[in-house]
């Protein structure tokens, strides 16, 4: 690492180490942030789109439905700028058909993770804030059982790691995050700046934990992705959404040089002014796309509402319906556990009922272990908007 390209004293200082190489050490936060016109008018906008995005989420009849489409394609979404690849159908086939596919599929594994451990964190949040114990709880669900587990998941590094092109080493790496010791003292310092009440609006605070943590690199493997996912909890936690429905993944893999770009400029140039915009934006265009994908499914359980009013065991084929849209694959003894049913005939009828409707539509061909997708239900959740 290059001291001479980390100029700004105010994001932070390069700094020689005992063992003769430089490494970076983030200021604490906050720094001063300068409120152009610019930045100020993205701010409302943003609030207004989260805001409209909250309202949604509280007004569809089964809150909890719209909830795990948008979990699965966030995991799909931060595992690919990793560079993990499974598909959104991929994950809910390890999802619905998981021992066959566990050994031929590590990507989908590894992403499967990624949904555990943000349904982890989700639920946690009811007993224990966003804290330095929780982001390591979600950590070691992250990394557990796929590559990477041998760096000691839920647990924060204990030696020197490094951001660079294969081969690079401590010396000739693009970034060195701090040494142990000051990597404790500022994750302590993180930690008491999400916990201290501010003055500085909530998504400028999320923009600044969100820099700061990558920039401190705690772990040895997964510190991209629990960044990502700390921006969900703490939209949750703070109560600017009520469910986790926003998630910056896919604009970040939209514009994933510009990202990694915008961080290194905090780090070497003080660029925050950059940085803020660019992440206000894309808080604005992921709350905007979300919000007409929670309308695409609202519109699509409302459709299926009315295809099968007329059917006797109605009711129980909308249980059905909100089913498939926690998990559009699925087989017939998937669906006779989650409804708690007793026969598995009536699970099969239920199946064949919505196959008449074209709810369904059987995908192995075969008379035996047999599978169905919602077909429909699965393009919503998976098509660009």
């Amino acid at each position: 690492m290059n001291p001479k390209d980390y100029l700004s004293e105010e994001t932070g200082k390069a700094i020689f180490t005992q063992r003769d190489y430089w490494a970076f050490l983030p200021a604490p936060l906050p720094p001063e942030v300068h409120w152009q016109t610019d930045l100020v008018e993205l701010l409302t906008k943003t609030e207004r789109a989260l805001a409209a995005l909250a309202n949604i989420g509280y007004a569809f009849p089964a809150p909890h439905i719209t909830v795990r489409p948008f979990i699965y394609r966030e995991a799909v979404l931060s595992s690919r700028i990793e560079g993990t690849q499974t598909t959104l159908t991929g994950l809910y086939d390890f999802k619905a058909f998981q021992m066959e596919l566990i050994e031929a599929s590590p990507d989908a594994h590894e992403v499967h993770n990624y949904v555990l451990a943000l349904e982890y964190g989700i639920e946690r949040l009811n007993t224990l804030p966003v804290s330095l114990r929780l982001i390591r709880e979600i950590h070691e669900r992250l990394m557990t059982g796929v590559r990477g587990d041998l760096w000691t998941p839920g647990e924060f590094r204990r030696s020197q790691n490094w951001i660079g092109s294969p081969g690079s080493t401590l010396e000739s790496a693009a970034y060195v995050p701090p040494p142990v010791d000051e990597m404790y003292l500022a994750l302590d310092a993180l930690e008491k700046f999400i916990h201290t009440p501010s003055d500085i609006p909530d998504l400028i605070r999320l923009a600044l934990i969100h820099y700061q943590f990558e920039a401190i690199h705690p772990f040895l493997d997964g510190n991209g992705r629990i960044g990502r996912l700390l921006i969900a909890l703490l939209l949750c936690e703070w109560e600017i959404l009520p469910q986790p429905l926003l998630y910056l993944s896919a604009y970040f893999e939209r514009n994933r040089s510009a990202y990694y770009e915008h961080l290194r400029a905090v780090s070497q140039k003080g660029e925050w002014q950059e940085w803020l915009t660019f992440f206000l934006r894309g808080l604005w265009e992921q709350a905007e796309e979300a919000h007409r994908r929670v309308r695409a499914l609202v519109a699509l359980r409302e459709k299926y509402t009315l295809l099968l009013e007329n059917e006797r065991t109605a009711a129980r084929l909308m249980q059905v319906v909100d089913f498939l849209l926690e998990q559009p694959l699925l087989t017939i003894k998937q669906l006779q556990v989650s409804l708690n049913l007793k026969d598995y005939k009536a699970a099969q009828r239920y199946i064949n009922t919505l196959e008449n409707y074209n709810v369904l539509e059987e995908i192995t061909g075969q008379a035996r272990n047999r599978k169905y997708r919602a077909t429909e239900i699965l393009h919503t959740i998976e098509r660009a908007l």
